[in-house]
């Protein structure tokens, strides 16, 4: 079998890069192509002319406008012009109303490229359909263009992004927990679409793969990729599912609304099916709860039933008719709740929904540590490592759902600010173990800052770790935060047991034999080997041997971050 050196793969990926500009040209021209033919097989469309009759010079202005107002924040606010794959984040989260930047910020920052990527692919594919729907000219018989504010194109065309501004405020407001993005109002869209033009907008989400493809294959036209370890919690745990629902009933109740004003009722039949094919896609129906640090339940059957049990919510909220919905029983008509009924019962899940944000709105910190920890402090932020200490942020929200302020618990790399309200796990404890290191960006409008943590440790044989964490800011020196306990291998070698201690400078091998301490030295060096105790301990690559006489045992292993593993 004939195989590629990795001078030959190193050969073809550079050619592969070298006609990646050709791969996009090839891209281009297949989509107008594709187009182009479609354009003749329908030639009595006028696309054109239907966008004008809607739009000033059949443009979305307001979807335009929305875009770059997110982008702003993302550049200027974020700082991600300067820092395209590293805007700053903590400090634009809403954590609690007496910091009001974060909330007011929140629902139009995000924390990185694939987030507002996949936030303003959902507003231009959704934003369109809504904009069209208003349209930028007056539809009421006799009325003029300019006459008023109202009928004026330029003031119309302004309603998506106030509109916009506002969802994105109120989402900052009413979500729990301190969120982040732009997702709360592109589910307004995707809820006032939805009951407005139904199938337009169940189109637009099939569309959306397409466009998400077309988008990634002008950016990147190839990718290389290795299988390799991963570490992150289930996909379900990291959606707001509570802001994208507040989102998509805020957008629901206000095209209702408008509906209600143009008196126009779209086909209950349509607004059922798009209403259950947009929450199932959308994830609507990943309700879930944590449980502890790093653990979390998900109620997948309960979330599918309301997903169906909204879906006939909204056909009977839009639809104009009041008819039985249920057969005669004994000469009487059972009714469901008509339009009236069902907007109200809309409008009561958006108010209890939001209100669960409420506790976390009014949440405060101490900033209260353990007296020994140590702190990186950069100007209002302490950043620091823990491990099982109350998570002060929830606290509030666990001595209501639980009864105990202690329940939930935070373990790794936290971010403090008694200031603005932020109590943060920003790495785990697990996320550093398999990393081995990470960074920790804190800051505020205009100025950023960057804590770097360092792990480094041993693991015993059938009896877990001993490691040391450190922080430090850039181009500072490294403080010592975290010291675990002492450990002791499983093994026994000729009655002795071998333990491993962090130190300062590094960590020590201490060998024991029932209880006493026989001896300890500093674990050898790479290639290097120690007798103590009558132990001979001889570090090869990762692995750190016992040997006395004829016997070999393994005892410790040394922790390597994933990236550098072989």
């Amino acid at each position: 079998m004939l195989q590629s050196s990795p001078a030959t793969v190193a050969e073809v990926l550079e050619a592969v890069r070298a006609i990646a500009p050709w791969q996009q040209l090839f891209l281009v021209v297949a989509v107008v192509v594709s187009v182009a033919v479609l354009r003749r097989l329908v030639p009595g469309e006028r696309w054109g002319d239907r966008l004008r009759a809607r739009f000033v010079l059949g443009v979305p202005w307001g979807t335009l406008l929305t875009v770059f107002g997110v982008l702003l924040v993302y550049w200027v606010v974020q700082g991600g012009w300067d820092h395209p794959n590293s805007p700053l984040v903590v400090p634009f989260r809403s954590w609690s109303y007496f910091y009001p930047l974060g909330v007011l910020v929140a629902g139009f920052a995000h924390n990185g490229v694939g987030h507002i990527t996949g936030n303003l692919l959902g507003t231009v594919l959704f934003a369109p359909v809504v904009e069209y729907y208003l349209g930028h000219y007056p539809t009421d018989r006799g009325s003029e263009s300019f006459a008023s504010l109202r009928t004026n194109p330029f003031v119309r065309l302004l309603a998506v992004p106030v509109g916009s501004v506002a969802i994105g405020v109120f989402t900052g407001l009413f979500s729990m927990g301190p969120v982040i993005g732009f997702s709360g109002v592109v589910y307004a869209y995707v809820g006032f679409a939805m009951v407005t033009r139904p199938m337009l907008a169940v189109l637009a989400l099939v569309s959306e793969r397409v466009v998400d493809l077309l988008y990634r294959g002008l950016r990147n036209p190839y990718i290389t990729r290795e299988p390799g370890p991963g570490f992150s919690s289930p996909w379900w745990a990291d959606i707001a599912i509570q802001g994208h629902a507040i989102g998509i009933l805020a957008g629901v109740l206000v095209g209702i609304a408008v509906l209600a004003v143009r008196e126009e009722y779209p086909n209950p039949l349509y607004l059922w099916f798009a209403a259950l094919v947009l929450g199932i896609r959308q994830s609507l129906w990943a309700i879930y709860a944590p449980l502890g640090a790093n653990s979390y339940a998900l109620f997948r059957a309960v979330g599918v039933g309301i997903v169906f049990l909204a879906a006939a919510l909204v056909a009977i909220a839009v639809s104009s008719s009041n008819r039985s919905l249920v057969p005669r029983l004994e000469g009487r008509s059972l009714r469901l709740p008509g339009p009236d009924g069902s907007v109200a019962v809309l409008a009561v899940a958006l108010v209890v929904l939001s209100s669960f944000a409420v506790p976390f709105g009014f949440a405060t910190v101490s900033g209260e540590l353990p007296a020994d920890t140590a702190t990186v402090e950069v100007r209002d932020y302490t950043v620091t490592y823990v491990e099982n200490e109350p998570n002060q942020y929830v606290s509030l929200v666990n001595e209501y759902l639980y009864g105990d302020g202690q329940t939930i618990r935070s373990s790794g790399v936290v971010v403090i600010s008694e200031d603005r309200r932020i109590w943060l796990e920003a790495i785990s404890k697990s996320g550093l173990a398999f990393q081995g290191w990470g960074r920790v960006r804190v800051g505020g409008l205009g100025w950023r800052e960057t804590v770097y943590a360092d792990r480094e440790g041993w693991s015993l044989v059938g009896n877990g770790s001993v490691y040391k964490v450190s922080l430090r800011e850039r181009g500072e020196r490294a403080r010592l935060a975290y010291v675990s306990d002492a450990r002791r291998a499983r093994p026994t070698i000729d009655g002795r047991n071998v333990s491993i201690a962090p130190v300062d400078g590094g960590f020590e091998a201490v060998v024991t034999s029932n209880g006493s301490v026989l001896g300890r030295a500093p674990v050898p060096a790479q290639s290097n080997a120690t007798t103590v105790g009558g132990l001979t301990l001889n570090r090869t690559g990762r692995e750190l041997i016992a040997t006395s006489n004829r016997t070999r045992v393994q005892v410790a292993s040394e922790s390597v971050p994933r990236a550098q593993q072989g």
